[in-house]
């Protein structure tokens, strides 16, 4: 019998301090930044976004998504035999926040290991998830995007502490008889690799380099807007479907426009786009499980839905996923 991956269950998890336009231009002009709740609606679509308190981890935050995904699918921890953490803000160096993550649920001995992709990382987790359930080497899993990006702004910088906040989002992937992940895209150019970076690592007990993030905006943005056009058709193309079988486009939440653009060459009415960017900001690898969770409980999202993840990252990375929710 040929074995498939489904989407179990969805959680997510946003750190209670949310931060409006308002109260982020208020604080960054008490430290000479100068911006306006205009200016970073018009560029980005966001209007608001959470930041974790000081003691709080990319762990904690996505233990909490975790549970809920958790128990949205009616499992414990106990049941799950595969964990897999997209981040780019990890607790530590290492271990992983897989295996910190591990041991917060009170659970040993499954696979646990940390998928590296910056905002592309979830779609990149999903994709090595649903393979190694297909191989019989996972039943159950536990995908997570999790991210305290707040870490890496510099707050000194507009054109990019503006854009990004702090979340988790988790799903529960299960083993089936029946299809649920139709299809994926992966892809990656490293020459890009300057446009979208945090240049810092440590040595001997030091940071070297820079540890905040660089970004060139106007280059991000032209690639985006191609390679999740052509991910997303190379997905359709490999599940046999076309734009028109898509009920939900859930992209990487990074910039309206960016989003926008991508719908537009799918042919798909905004109408079927999930935005969550307004609320949540740029929470890179966790925007589009927290996207999906939310979509799913408000029950915009429904059993039988075709969906299409998709994400563009640092690296530069970029991907999509296809899957019947």
């Amino acid at each position: 019998m040929t074995c498939f991956s489904r989407i179990t269950g969805t959680g997510s998890y946003l750190p209670p301090r949310r931060l409006t336009n308002a109260d982020l231009v208020a604080e960054l002009a008490a430290g000479g930044v100068e911006t306006s709740d205009e200016w970073i609606v018009e560029r980005t679509g966001i209007r608001a976004r959470h930041f974790a308190a000081a003691d709080v981890s990319s762990s904690d935050l996505g233990v909490e998504a975790a549970k809920k995904a958790l128990e949205a699918a009616g499992l414990e921890p106990s049941d799950i035999d595969l964990i897999i953490v997209a981040t780019s803000t990890p607790d530590m160096v290492f271990p992983s926040v897989a295996c910190i993550l591990q041991n917060k649920l009170g659970i040993a001995g499954c696979a646990a290991f940390d998928v590296q992709a910056v905002c592309s990382g979830f779609v990149y987790a999903l994709t090595v998830a649903d393979a190694l359930i297909k191989t019989g080497s996972a039943t159950k899993a536990l995908v997570i995007g999790a991210e305290v990006f707040s870490r890496i702004l510099d707050f000194s910088d507009r054109t990019t502490c503006v854009l990004f906040g702090d979340g988790a989002g988790a799903v529960v992937l299960e083993a089936s008889d029946t299809p649920g992940i139709l299809a994926s895209d992966l892809h990656a150019d490293g020459k890009h690799v300057g446009i979208l970076c945090v240049p810092g690592h440590v040595s001997g007990g030091k940071v070297l380099g820079d540890p905040l993030l660089k970004m060139d905006g106007p280059a991000v943005f032209k690639l985006a807007v191609g390679v999740l056009e052509s991910a997303a058709r190379a997905t359709l193309a490999k599940a046999n479907l076309t734009d028109a079988d898509i009920d939900w486009l859930i992209p990487h939440q990074a910039n309206i426009r960016i989003m926008q653009s991508t719908a537009k060459k799918l042919k798909m009415p905004l109408e079927k786009l999930i935005v969550t960017v307004d609320q949540h900001g740029n929470t890179s690898a966790a925007s589009i499980p927290l996207a999906l969770d939310v979509s799913v409980r408000s029950g915009k999202i429904k059993k039988g839905d075709t969906l299409m993840l998709e994400g563009v990252g640092g690296g530069f990375t970029w991907g999509a996923v296809l899957l019947n929710y």
